[in-house]
């Protein structure tokens, strides 16, 4: 347990249980009492209008509340945490509306105590090209916060009921806690009306998912509750919009799902190919970019903005990448590979470089989409261009772990550093034992694609292992106007390993910062089947990362 400088008593984890409501002891009730009906909360209007001459922004006079407009009636939709770069003093508060909205804004304090402080939330938009509507998406960002601490809040704009939510803090340095991790999920949702073939006429045409999502989308939300890790990775393909026929419903549909975990805990994404919405923006991920808002990153142009970023929690940096920008695979609505013209690359090693410089940093994990090990037949594959840009500056600063997705199964490599001197740069493995990996000899991949998409790849893998590399496309097809990819199979010496049995599911890793006396830190993974609807969970393996602790001289 930790005590907070008012003498309050905060828990020290949140990983025991799934009632996040309940974990932080607050309900909607007791929310509002704490944040003092007839003072902040009134001041503000959350529940109606009243004097704003209590209320601050910022530690500034907050103004009086505009009258109400059109647009009032929207509600506070697809409440979710973003971490900031520093996520022990930085967390942004994210919903979104279908209308303009007057007066965004979040009430914030530490649990049990008022809420008295009073953030107002900049806005953002997008037109769906294809439907012509425009989202709107307003992001509080909390800044100075107490590390290692509950926060409760209410995000609220004019005319709306507010929405609550909670989270707590990162620790600042060594500490221990968990986070989890998958990619791929879609929706659980039904919502496009089946067209039959040509000439059957159906009375009562059925309902089907047009967007790779299964109810397995809303099991695996229901897992990483009853994990309650502080922050969870998204290895992008997020919800498969690009293949809806309503975008916007599709999105809605995906916040709708996850808002229930996402609003008390940081989901930090990753762009996948599908994020790539033809006509959203230059280059397709418009509407990624206006939904989430995560720390900013050197190199990044109004276009490229978000799409790769970093953040510390503890010891732990995390780098955030954007694949497409190096792949060869034609995956999204678009062909976009080279977008930032090397800039992402170069911010990479410089993000790199600084992580392994740092004594308060010891591990580097990175969350990205497609893959650089796969050993599933007549999928995606591997993609040559990772291996190529990647993979040098991996081994070079000696990233620990990689969590991917894009192939939607479970599995991991053996730690790799270096390479064949093959067409497919296949990766050299430097150990095979799979119960305790020394990850400072060289990186982990793991491939956690379960997230829930209807289409799984668990049991199209190679026996023996082998891997198709993605390593060139063809020319355009005149029919569809994708670029088919070319592959070269090799053998898999790198494969640790799979799961043919189980297809949805995630990772939670535990970090533990060990001492000064041992000189090491450790990370237990257990990666879990999800199987059933209410989220139930089974262990498939549990396994233990190890390294040198940054801050210990070894000979």
């Amino acid at each position: 347990m930790a005590t907070d400088t008012d003498g309050g008593t905060l828990s020290a984890s949140r990983s025991t249980d799934s009632g996040a409501a309940d974990r932080v002891g607050f309900t909607r009730r007791s929310l509002l009492a704490a944040a003092g009906v007839g003072g902040a909360v009134a001041a503000v209007g959350l529940l109606g209008a009243g004097p704003a001459e209590a209320a601050t922004v910022d530690g500034a006079p907050a103004a009086a509340p505009a009258p109400a407009r059109s647009g009032t009636g929207s509600r506070v939709a697809g409440l979710h945490l973003q971490f900031g770069g520093d996520a022990s003093r930085q967390v942004t508060v994210s919903w979104h509306t279908l209308e303009p909205v007057e007066h965004p804004r979040v009430l914030a304090g530490r649990t049990g105590q008022r809420c008295e402080r009073v953030v107002s939330a900049r806005t953002a938009s997008y037109v769906d090209a294809q439907s012509g509507r425009t989202v709107y998406a307003h992001h509080a960002a909390l800044t100075d916060l107490v590390a290692d601490h509950d926060y409760q809040y209410a995000a609220v704009h004019d005319g709306a009921t507010p929405e609550l939510g909670s989270f707590r803090t990162a620790p600042r340095g060594r500490a221990a806690f968990t986070f989890t991790s998958f990619g791929d999920q879609g929706t659980p949702t039904l919502g496009k009306v089946f067209t039959p073939p040509a000439g059957v006429t159906l009375a009562n045409p059925p309902l089907v998912n047009d967007n790779l999502g299964s109810p397995a989308a809303g099991d695996t939300t229901a897992g990483v509750e009853r994990i309650g890790p502080l922050f969870h990775l998204f290895n992008g393909d997020l919800c498969y919009a690009n293949l809806a026929t309503d975008r916007v419903r599709t999105w809605s549909d995906f916040w709708e799902n996850n808002t229930r975990s996402a609003r008390h805990r940081p989901w930090m994404p990753s762009a996948g190919n599908h994020e790539n919405e033809l006509g959203n923006g230059p280059i397709g991920y418009e509407a990624y970019q206006t939904y989430f808002s995560v720390p900013p990153a050197v190199g990044q142009t109004h276009t490229t903005r978000g799409l790769w970023y970093a953040f510390t929690v503890g010891s732990v940096r995390v780098i955030s990448l954007a694949n497409d920008d190096v792949c060869y695979q034609d995956g999204g609505n678009s062909y976009v590979r080279g977008y930032s013209r090397g800039a992402q690359k170069a911010w990479l090693e410089n993000e790199l470089r600084g992580a392994r410089s740092r004594r308060d940093v010891d591990w580097v994990v990175v969350c990205m989409h497609q893959v650089a090990i796969s050993t599933a037949d007549r999928f995606n594959g591997a993609d040559l261009g990772v291996r190529e840009e990647w993979l040098p500056l991996f081994d070079r600063y000696g990233v620990d772990l990689v969590v991917c997705g894009h192939e939607h199964h479970y599995e991991r490599s053996h730690p790799i550093r270096g390479h064949q001197d093959t067409a497919t740069r296949t990766p050299v493995p430097v150990a095979t034992g799979t119960t305790t990996v020394d990850t400072s000899r060289g990186t982990v991949h793991m491939v956690l694609g379960g997230g829930g998409t209807s289409a799984p790849s668990n049991e199209l893998f190679f026996d023996p292992p082998a891997c198709r590399v993605i390593t060139a496309v063809g020319a355009p097809d005149p029919t569809t106007g994708k670029r088919p990819p070319v592959y070269v199979q090799e053998p898999a010496p790198w494969s640790a390993v799979r799961n043919p049995a189980h297809a949805y599911g995630f990772a939670a890793f535990r970090v533990d910062p060990g001492d000064r006396r041992t000189g090491r830190t450790t990370m237990t993974v257990t990666y879990y089947d999800v199987t059933g609807p209410y989220g139930e969970l089974e262990a498939f393996e549990t396994f233990t990362l190890t390294r040198p602790r940054s801050d210990v001289r070894h000979s």
